[in-house]
C-alpha cells in the first residue's frame, strides 16, 4: 500500500513541504496527528474548503489523526491572505452560528467518533488571553521584518494593513504551539496561501519547546488558466444544499473545461487513479463522460448518493430528451402575474436569472435565451399561459444555465 505522502504526490494535491523525507518517513511509520483550520466566516463551507477535506480523509484513511480547528477566536481577527481590504467585522454571536454550520458539514467527511479525530473552536484560548502576557510569551519570538516579507502581508502595505490583522499569524502560530502541547500534534495542513501561517507556527514550537514540527499545503483549486474555481454567477459554490443546490452543484463539475476535468478528478474524488488515467484517454466528445464521472462523484460526496443520482438523472432528462426535469432549479410565477402575458426579459428577472433588462437584450440578441428549446429572437416576446406545459416552462441561458418556472 502506497505511503499517503505518494497518494497526496501522485494525485497532485502537494505544493509545498517543510521536511520531504522526514514527513514521508514519518507519516509511512508512525500515526501522527495533524490539523487544518477553517475559520467560519460564511455560514457554509464552499468548495474552496472541500479540497481540504478531502485531504484531510485521505490522511485520516492512512490511520492519522485529523483535528479540525474551527477558527471563533481567529476569525475575530480575520485573515489577510488573499484579501485587497480587511475583512468585515464580524459578532461573536454570528461567528458562532457560522461555526455550527461547518461542524455538522465537516461530519459528512470526517469520521469523528471514538476518538478518530477531533474538532476544537480555538475560541477556548484566544477569546481568554492576556494580551500583555501573550505579547511577553509569543509576540517576544516573532520579527516584524521577516513577516513583513511574507507575501500575505506585502500585497496588503500599498492599501494599508491594520494592526489587528497583523496579529492574524501570531493567533494561527498559537494554535498550533497550543495543539502541540496538549495533543502532540505535529503537523499542520493548509492550502498554499497559508505556508507563511504554517512557518510562523513551526518557528515558534522550535523556539518555545526546543522540537520539530511538519507543514504541508495543498494545490488550490484553479483552473488551467489559474483562475479560482468554484465561482459561479451567483457566487460561491457552496456546499450547503440550500446556498447550492445539488443539481447546481452537479452541473458546475459537468461543464468544467476540458483541460481542468482530469485535475479535479485527481484531486477532489478518491477515484481510482488506474481508472482517471483510463479516461485521460479519453478524446473530443468523449471528454464528456469523464465530466459526467466527476460531476457524479464529487455531488455524491458533498450530497449523499441519493442527490447526486437524482442530479443525474436531471441532467440526462434535460440533455437526452430536451425535457424540464424535477431536480432542476426552479421558481414559481402566480396566473395573476402572467395574465394576458409576460416580457420574457421581466420573466428571466423575476427567475434571477439576469441581473438587469440590459444584460436581458444582450443575450436575446446573441441568440442566448431559449424557451421550451426555442431560441427567443426578440426582447419583445411575450410569455403566455399557453406556454407552460403542464403548468412549467423552460428557460436556458447560453449553453449551461436551465430554469423552470412553475405556475401556480
Amino acid at each position: 500500500m502506497n505511503n499517503v505522502f505518494d497518494t497526496l504526490k501522485e494525485r497532485g494535491l502537494l505544493a509545498q513541504v517543510t521536511h520531504e523525507e522526514q514527513i514521508k518517513e514519518l507519516l509511512n511509520n508512525e500515526k501522527v496527528t495533524f490539523y487544518i483550520g477553517f475559520d467560519p466566516t460564511a455560514d457554509s463551507l464552499h468548495v474552496g474548503h472541500f479540497l481540504q477535506m478531502v485531504v484531510m480523509s485521505h490522511m485520516q484513511k492512512a490511520g492519522h489523526r485529523p483535528i479540525a480547528i474551527i477558527g471563533g477566536g481567529t476569525t475575530m481577527v480575520g485573515d489577510p491572505t488573499g484579501k485587497t481590504d480587511m475583512r468585515k467585522m464580524m459578532t461573536q454571536e454570528e461567528i458562532q452560528k457560522n461555526a455550527n454550520n461547518f461542524k455538522k458539514q465537516l461530519s459528512r467527511f470526517i469520521d469523528f467518533s471514538d476518538g478518530k479525530a477531533l474538532m476544537i473552536d480555538n475560541a477556548e484560548w484566544l477569546l481568554n488571553l492576556n494580551y500583555i502576557e501573550f505579547l511577553r510569551e509569543i509576540g517576544v519570538h516573532f520579527s516584524v521584518n521577516r513577516m513583513l516579507t511574507f507575501e500575505c502581508f506585502k500585497s496588503r502595505l500599498e492599501k494599508g494593513l491594520t494592526f489587528i490583522e497583523f496579529n492574524y499569524m501570531l493567533m494561527q502560530s498559537f494554535d498550533f504551539l497550543k495543539l502541540f502541547q496538549e495533543y502532540n500534534c505535529t503537523f499542520q495542513l493548509g492550502g498554499d496561501d497559508q505556508w507563511a501561517n504554517i512557518l510562523g507556527g513551526i518557528d515558534l514550537i522550535r523556539k518555545v519547546e526546543g522540537k520539530e514540527a511538519y507543514g504541508m499545503t495543498f494545490t488550490l483549486l484553479t483552473t488551467s488558466e489559474g483562475k479560482k474555481m468554484g465561482k459561479t454567477e451567483k457566487g460561491a459554490l457552496w456546499l450547503d444544499p440550500q446556498k447550492t443546490s445539488p443539481y447546481e452543484f452537479y452541473q458546475y463539475w459537468r461543464n468544467v473545461q476540458d483541460a481542468d476535468v482530469i485535475k479535479c478528478l485527481k484531486l477532489i474524488t478518491f477515484v481510482p487513479l488506474e481508472e482517471i488515467n483510463k479516461l485521460a484517454q479519453l478524446e473530443g466528445q468523449q471528454i464528456n463522460e469523464a465530466k459526467k464521472v466527476l460531476a457524479y462523484e464529487v455531488t455524491k460526496l458533498v450530497h449523499g448518493e441519493e442527490e447526486a443520482r437524482k442530479a443525474q438523472q436531471a441532467a440526462e432528462a434535460l440533455f437526452g430528451k430536451g425535457a424540464a426535469a424535477a431536480d432542476m432549479p426552479s421558481s414559481e410565477i402566480t396566473a395573476d402575474e402572467v395574465g394576458e402575458g409576460i416580457n420574457v426579459l421581466d420573466l428571466m428577472l423575476k427567475a434571477k436569472l439576469i441581473p438587469s433588462k440590459g444584460e436581458g437584450k444582450r443575450l436575446v440578441n446573441q441568440g442566448g435565451v431559449y424557451i421550451n428549446n426555442e431560441r427567443v429572437e426578440s426582447v419583445e416576446l411575450m410569455i403566455i399561459r399557453e406556454n407552460f406545459e403542464e403548468n412549467e416552462l423552460m428557460i436556458r441561458k447560453g449553453k449551461k444555465v436551465y430554469h423552470k418556472v412553475k405556475l401556480i
